[in-house]
């Protein structure tokens, strides 16, 4: 595709392109600056810790405060991989119902006719003024009320209501040309094979986004651990971590170094989901930004 004949994306580097290289590679050092903190701090030593002034950059790195977590790990009674199990089951679960509902929701609001349809969609997009903390004494109340204390389900349900995978969603299967869906029904479709198979694929990027807020939601959060579940072999691994941080940082400097080792396990699966789903974020984004 041409513009007054010039590409839009040019494969050869231009001189008119620098402007725009230099504003984003400083707004780039900004965004990737807490990462490499975490990193940093996750391998500094004791004595760099709490040095004065404070260092950004680690000078001698160390796994001292991975074998000291490990440590603290293997005394308690219930192994890692017990935690970790949890957490990707909860997670996949997640993951795999989030993407499910979010997908039927929106393609209802979206496609759908019917005479509460604008009010619905406007008390999502209401919803997403709402913290968590917000709404956690009306979920304990919902979740007490089922008999889902103490199981696997109290670890999934509580973070399926996402109104921006909703959002996100519903703006892309606007763009699903509605001929292309009629044409499906006189064919003799149903809505299942529709939603499943013609418009699914057709919004994967939007998908796969949401996968990683659902993923992200489930994987770092210990809240559904702290107040739903008692048992501690089905607890998550992020509330293993949130524990154990919590009992032994305090304000010494070992403490702090087990803290820092711990987050940055955390966050591992985070930036390495992301980095490799990135473009199909990127396009959610752009075009949930034109819509």
């Amino acid at each position: 595709m041409r513009y007054q004949g010039t590409k839009i994306n040019p494969t050869r580097y231009d001189r008119s392109q620098l402007k725009f290289f230099i504003i984003l590679s400083v707004l780039g050092v900004f965004m990737v600056l807490p990462i490499i903190y975490i990193i940093s701090t996750a391998f500094k030593p004791m004595e760099e810790l709490f040095a004065y002034p404070p260092r950004f950059f680690v000078r001698k790195p160390t796994f001292d405060n991975f074998r000291k977590l490990f440590e603290v790990v293997q005394s308690s009674g219930i192994p890692l991989s017990r935690y970790i199990f949890n957490s990707i089951m909860s997670s996949l679960t997640m993951v795999l119902t989030s993407v499910v509902i979010s997908s039927m929701a929106a393609y209802i609001l979206s496609k759908k006719k019917f005479r509460t349809k604008n009010l619905l969609f406007e008390i999502n997009t209401l919803a997403l003024m709402f913290v968590p903390a917000a709404v956690q004494i009306p979920r304990y109340l919902i979740i007490e009320k089922l008999g889902l204390i103490d199981t696997f389900a109290a670890l999934v349900l509580p973070l399926l209501a996402m109104p921006v995978n909703v959002f996100l969603i519903k703006q892309f299967i606007d763009q699903v040309p509605n001929s292309l869906i009629e044409s499906a029904y006189m064919d003799g479709a149903n809505d299942f094979f529709v939603l499943f198979k013609i418009v699914m694929p057709i919004i994967m990027p939007a998908l796969v986004t949401v996968a990683i807020l659902a993923f992200q939601t489930s994987w770092n959060t210990p809240d559904p651990s702290s107040y739903y579940i008692n048992d501690d072999a089905k607890k998550t691994f992020a509330f293993f971590m949130s524990a154990i941080t919590t009992r032994i940082s305090g304000n010494t400097v070992q403490g702090q170094g087990i803290a820092s080792a711990a987050s940055l396990i955390l966050f591992i699966p985070n930036i390495v989901i992301y980095i490799i789903m990135q473009n199909k974020v990127i396009n959610t984004m752009a075009y949930s930004g034109i819509k």
